[in-house]
């Protein structure tokens, strides 16, 4: 049976809080077209607000940066074991 894996963001969660706790996420969220991260506005919104700000699916949203972040962690879990 395959293990679940936890989400580490979700929708609820604002956008500062989450490049606080995972920096790499940052990069998912541009990817994802949301290039205002830094904006000071963008930082008390949630994931959930800013995904519909932007025109964009905010489960879709979380869905690519769990998954961008758990790769990120299998990497450098990967290398560190060199």
């Amino acid at each position: 049976m395959a293990e679940e894996k936890k989400a580490l963001v979700t929708k609820d969660m604002l956008v500062g809080e989450i490049i606080s706790k995972y920096p790499d996420a940052a990069f998912a969220l541009m990817q994802c077209g949301m290039g205002c991260i830094s904006c000071p506005a963008s930082q008390a919104e949630s994931l959930s607000d800013a995904s519909m700000v932007h025109g964009m699916n905010a489960d879709e949203v979380v869905d690519y940066v769990n998954e961008y972040l758990a790769f990120q962690a299998e990497n450098a879990g990967a290398e560190a074991a060199k």
